[in-house]
């Protein structure tokens, strides 16, 4: 809560001094300030805040001088300040140079405030060196204890150099106050110069020697309106003249101030004229030791700066080619500065060596000073190629916030394009870090649309890493996302691919990938895609079995045994015969094949047992409600006993329901004392039967039970009429016989124990006289035959109807079968 207040508190603070400044100013309505961040300037007068412009939201900074900081000096000293220090403002908006502070919004005058806006800026190099003077408190935590790299002071003052070259070769113009508090270091680290407010402007005609005029130091005027003494050149007192020379020796002293412990300067003088002057006679007599300070390889020149001597001293293009500059890192941010100026050819060259310095560059300078050149070229599609790379390992050294910041925004314009194909392939193999540093909500807007254009990319190579970096972050895909896009994406590239790597990596991503997916997503999406793989190569044959292996095997999916049996083994049982198998790769198949077997058949088992255990039951039941109907079931032959078991009994035509012991004993008990007796009889004459020898054994004459009437066939009725009108309206032949029958006709009502065996051993025709206890007594044609004993019928109509001679029956045999009298074939038709 505590710093929630302070952060509330310091918003606060902001907002009141912004609105207690900028209102009237005129600077307010194009520009917005929103943070005070650093100071600059003479006295460090000029408040800097951080903003951007209203119509663009480009980013800018805003000075801001408030008058009342004024109010300690009288009036008039007042007024020269304001006017120096417009002064200063007017001639650096007339200058446009790389390495001069550029203006975009030139001053504005209220009553209260001066104003004006520049390029973003991060601090002046006083504010950097440690002068927090007139600096917002507490101070900006990217100050605290803040270091200057060697490579960014070797760079800083190679383009301090080139700027003051600009100013006295190009401008004419002498800058007169090189110090820290003129010097600003923008947001990409870059050193500008700044602070023209003591700038004196060539005099002379245009073709000849150019004059300075020369004002004398004046001690009655406040120091804020005169030159800095520390850095100020020793001619000055000396022979009362300055010269470009007099910029050099500044830019030397401010060398040492960099260097020196403290930062302070040589002569630490401040603002006392009579110190200024004793040490400009110990200068003369400079000892080395003053200066070890210094980097040894700009000791030396750094001495020559500071001679007394200004003809002695070395000019910009002069020390501009010492050999402190020639630095790797340093040509680097100066061949990143002209870019502008190569070919693409040129830059490519470039570009391909640049890893090799990142690397060895400080991350706070590849992120502030590289990377804005870098992202310059992505407006150039062809050398994005080339740049790319840089810029994704300089994301490699950051941080979370420093990628989101600073290079996620640049790099999504990057991923949609999609010409050259190489972009693609650099993104693809970076994916991993791309995954690490992208905010899950950036992952899904910008990442993963660009792997399914990769998906469809043509490119061989771009096809395998997006496919192989897909599972990484498969649990940021929701699920409409991964049923509806990625799934069909990858499905699709496999079937139409034409290589077989492409095929398999489908393959592999599909089965990473299956962790992620519920049990219904498989069976319905991944399940029956696989059997429509048109390849069968062996390492692809092992991508599937790998899916089905691991769909079988994970607790979460599992596969149903209905999908095994329909689907699944179908497909895989003809594969075990593929000949381009190994061994190894066929006893996996073989392997996956039996477990899916066994996994079916222990299921579907368990399931049937379930089953047949509620039928029992069932069964149980309804026999106990139901009366049954015989007590003695037959025995079975080897044909029945083959197909018992097979659950078709029920569908058997002569087949009952079987009986337990328990319920036949209740079916015995509950017999009549009559139908005791008959069945102890038929027992009794079985034995008979089976004690005599088979040729001897007389058919048995059974009187069947009584039976119920049964209901008129109506078809029957309907036949005997019709004999009865023909016998009537034709004569029979006397002459002619029924044909001799030369089969046995067995004795259907004959209720044995063992029918098998009664019809195995009976031999010679039936006995007439036992056929007729045999016969039907209800049969009708038989009552007819009674009732019209005078009456001859003709039975050659149904001849046909009775077993014709064989062709190979022995002649003897057919003269001893007895002819069929009527009645008896009455019988038989019966």
């Amino acid at each position: 809560m505590d710093v929630f207040n302070k952060f509330y508190s310091s918003v606060s603070n902001t907002v009141s001094q912004l609105s207690g400044v900028l209102p009237g100013n005129p600077v307010t309505r194009e520009f917005e300030a929103t943070q005070y961040i650093a100071s600059a300037g003479p006295g460090l007068l000029w408040k800097v805040y951080k903003g951007f412009k209203k119509s663009t939201k480009q980013e800018a900074s805003i000075f801001v001088l408030e008058k009342k900081q004024l109010d300690r000096w009288s009036k008039p000293d007042r007024d020269i300040m304001i006017d120096i220090l417009k002064r200063g403002i007017v001639q650096l908006t007339k200058l446009r140079h790389p390495q001069i502070l550029t203006v975009q919004h030139s001053l504005e005058e209220s009553r209260e405030s001066l104003a004006f806006a520049t390029e973003p800026v991060f601090a002046s190099l006083a504010n950097v060196l440690g002068n927090s003077e007139n600096m917002p408190q507490p101070i900006p935590t990217n100050l605290v204890n803040y270091k200057l790299y060697e490579v960014e002071i070797k760079y800083g003052l190679m383009q301090i150099a080139e700027g003051l070259a600009f100013l006295h070769n190009d401008v004419k113009l002498l800058h007169h106050n090189i110090c820290p508090e003129s010097i600003i270091v923008n947001q990409q680290g870059a050193w500008k110069i700044f602070g023209f407010d003591f700038c004196i402007a060539n005099q002379s005609m245009a073709g000849s020697a150019p004059f300075w005029p020369f004002n004398e130091y004046c001690q009655a005027m406040p120091p804020l309106t005169q030159p800095i003494l520390d850095y100020l050149a020793p001619e000055y007192i000396l022979s009362a003249t300055h010269s470009p020379a007099s910029d050099i020796y500044s830019l030397g002293m401010l060398i040492y101030s960099v260097h020196s412990t403290g930062h302070q300067t040589l002569g630490n003088i401040g603002n006392d004229y009579a110190k200024f002057k004793r040490f400009v006679n110990e200068i003369r007599n400079l000892p080395p030791s003053r200066l070890l300070c210094v980097n040894e390889g700009l000791r030396e020149f750094v001495k020559l700066m500071l001679n007394v001597t200004p003809e002695l001293r070395p000019d910009p293009h002069q020390f501009l080619k010492i050999p402190y500059f020639e630095d790797i890192g340093v040509k680097t941010l100066n061949y990143l500065d002209s870019l502008f100026q190569w070919d693409n050819l040129q830059k490519s060259q470039f570009y391909k060596g640049l890893p090799q310095i990142i690397q060895k560059m400080p991350h706070r300078i590849c992120i502030y000073r590289i990377l804005p050149c870098l992202t310059k070229e992505f407006v150039n599609p062809p050398m994005v190629p080339f740049v790319l790379p840089n810029v994704l390992l300089i994301a490699e050294n950051s941080t979370k916030e420093e990628y989101a910041k600073y290079i996620l925004p640049v790099l999504k314009p990057v991923m949609l394009i999609q010409d050259p194909i190489q972009i693609l392939l650099i993104f693809m193999q970076k994916m991993e870090l791309l995954l690490k540093l992208t905010p899950g909500d950036e992952v899904k807007s910008d990442i993963l649309p660009m792997l399914y254009r990769a998906l469809e990319s043509d490119a061989q190579q771009i096809q395998e890493l997006c496919l192989s970096v897909l599972p990484t972050f498969a649990s940021l895909i929701d699920y409409p996302a991964m049923k509806n896009a990625l799934l069909p994406r990858i499905k699709r590239l496999c079937l139409g691919t034409n290589y077989i790597s492409v095929r398999v990596n489908c393959l592999l991503c599909l089965g990473k990938l299956l962790e992620h997916l519920d049990k219904w997503l498989v069976l319905d999406e991944i399940i029956p895609f696989l059997p429509q793989i048109p390849s069968r190569e062996p390492a692809v044959l092992m991508g599937i079995l790998g899916i089905y292996k691991l769909t079988l095997s994970h607790k979460k999916l599992g596969i149903t045994k209905e999908v095994m049996a329909t689907k699944v083994l179908p497909f895989l049982i003809p594969l075990c015969v593929e000949n381009g198998l190994t061994l190894n790769q066929f006893n996996a198949l073989i392997s996956l094949v039996k477990q899916m077997i066994g996994k079916v058949e222990t299921e579907h088992r368990t399931k049937l047992e379930q089953l047949n255990s509620i039928q029992n039951e069932s069964k149980v039941m309804e026999q106990a409600l139901t009366q049954p109907e015989n007590l003695v079931s037959s025995p079975q032959n080897d044909i029945d006993k083959m197909f018992s078991g097979l659950g078709i009994d029920p569908f058997a035509f002569n087949s009952k329901p079987e009986k337990s012991e328990t319920t036949k004993n209740n079916d015995a008990s509950s017999l009549s004392i009559e139908d005791k007796q008959r069945i102890a009889q038929q027992q009794e004459t079985a034995r008979k039967f089976s004690k005599q020898p088979p040729n001897v054994i007389p058919t048995p004459s059974i009187i069947p039970p009584p039976q119920t009437p049964k209901p008129v066939d109506l078809t029957s009725s309907l036949l005997q009429t019709n004999l009865n009108q023909l016998t009537t309206k034709y004569q029979p032949n006397q002459s002619t016989k029924p044909q001799s029958i030369n089969q046995s006709v067995p004795n259907y009502n004959l209720n044995m124990a063992n029918p098998t065996f009664a019809l195995n051993t009976w031999t010679g025709p039936p006995n007439i006289a036992n056929q007729s206890t045999t016969a039907n007594f209800n049969n009708k044609w038989a009552n007819n035959q009674n009732n019209q004993t005078n009456m001859k019928q003709d039975w050659s109509a149904f001849e046909s109807l009775l077993p014709t001679q064989t062709q190979n029956t022995n002649a003897n045999n057919n003269n001893n079968v007895k002819k069929l009298s009527n009645s008896e074939m009455m019988d038989l038709l019966s």
